[in-house]
């Protein structure tokens, strides 16, 4: 056991590293400004208003989008694997696929299908859309084991009180697998929030303010790479950003995980 806790702590080191050095770099040079202007200068000056805002619409989009699609689906498979074993076994194994690969695929898949076939554009709708299909399968795969283990250990009750099955699922199942469809949620926002190669070809790099989601908007990961890979003199910048991503993912996955938790007690899960 104490082997175990030992390698626990000793993995997690690295990323504790990680993130308190880009706090310590970044969070000194948080100004109030940066909330209330956008960037100039190719974001060596400025706030960060505009790049806040399209994250937050291209999150939006990819939330709203994602998360019932993940959830009917882990639904649906949970109903599969009952009538349809074999379907469900192939369902997962595609799922399995697709979440390993790389995200910069999906960006290309993004570019093709919503930038040039449907006539998109660079924008954040597109940025969105390509995002809610790359994190689509983890929250699936998540949520259908979660839903899993429940439709298994209520089975045999709800059979011997006569109850269909469908009924079972979004009556039981689903209400019991709230705290799994939070997480899944975590898992796919902290994904969407941190990526970047999807969006170089989906929503573009312009960092002025969005008027719909229709314009090219900038990310703050994208913001990153842009101020850290090609603007000189842009590194001061792109840590405050790094530190303003971080900080901000740590409070809402700390909020969310909260919400969880006492959503838990009071389902009477724990």
């Amino acid at each position: 056991m104490r082997i175990s806790s030992s390698i626990l702590y000793l993995g997690l080191i690295p990323g504790l590293w990680l993130i308190t050095c880009t706090l310590i770099l970044g969070l000194p040079q948080l100004r109030l400004e940066t909330f209330l202007i956008s960037p100039s200068d190719a974001g060596r000056a400025g706030g960060l208003l505009s790049i806040i805002i399209s994250t937050l619409l291209i999150l939006t989009i990819t939330l709203v989008i994602s998360v019932p699609l993940a959830s009917a689906t882990a639904l649906a498979m949970t109903y599969f694997r009952r009538y349809f074993l074999k379907l469900s076994r192939l369902l997962s194994l595609s799922l399995d696929v697709l979440s390993a690969i790389p995200s910069v695929i999906f960006g290309l898949f993004g570019n093709v299908l919503f930038v040039e076939k449907l006539n998109l554009g660079h924008s954040i709708l597109s940025g969105g859309l390509t995002l809610a299909f790359m994190i689509l399968p983890t929250m699936v795969r998540t949520l259908e084991s979660s839903y899993h283990e429940i439709e298994k250990g209520y089975a045999k009750t709800t059979e011997a009180l006569g109850i269909n099955f469908s009924t079972f699922i979004y009556q039981i199942v689903f209400p019991l697998g709230l705290p799994a469809l939070i997480f899944a949620t975590i898992l796919g926002m902290t994904r969407a929030m941190a990526e970047t190669a999807a969006l170089l070809f989906t929503s573009g790099y312009s960092d002025r303010m969005p008027e719909s989601v229709l314009d090219s908007g900038r990310s703050m990961s994208v913001h990153i790479y842009e101020l850290a890979m090609n603007v000189p003199g842009g590194d001061k910048n792109a840590y405050l950003t790094a530190a303003l991503l971080v900080f901000i993912l740590l409070t809402i996955n700390s909020a969310i995980t909260y919400f969880g938790y006492h959503l838990n007690k009071r389902l009477g899960i724990l």
